[in-house]
């Protein structure tokens, strides 16, 4: 009986993974066991990455959070606990978006919390 192989599911994985593959630099793009490590090792990356993204955001969101608060007077961490005593359920994301793209909003806000 000859061997079998499947050689068209073996040329789709491969191919899948040489388009996977396209944009790296030289023997990255085109040869076999250079391709699926490049690949393997740039979807570890990507996992890792978009857990790391939710942490850069919050940080950035934190400061400019910070920034709006001091230039009226106020810590972060103290404008934030006035928030929760509050009871005024805004989260940090639309915070931080009011503080660069609506001043007046935030300053409202800072009001209502005083």
């Amino acid at each position: 009986m000859p061997r079998s192989v499947n050689s068209v599911a073996s040329k789709a994985r491969r191919k899948k993974v040489l388009k996977l593959a396209k944009g790296n630099f030289g023997a990255r793009k085109n040869v076999w066991t250079v391709a699926k490590n490049t690949v393997e090792k740039g979807l570890q990356y990507a996992y890792r990455d978009r857990k790391t993204k939710k942490r850069n955001f919050r940080a950035l969101w934190i400061q400019r959070i910070n920034a709006a608060a001091r230039e009226h007077g106020m810590s972060y961490s103290v404008f934030m606990g006035a928030i929760h005593k509050s009871n005024v359920d805004i989260n940090r994301k639309v915070l931080a978006d009011l503080a660069m793209n609506n001043p007046e909003a935030f300053e409202a806000i800072l009001k209502a919390i005083k």
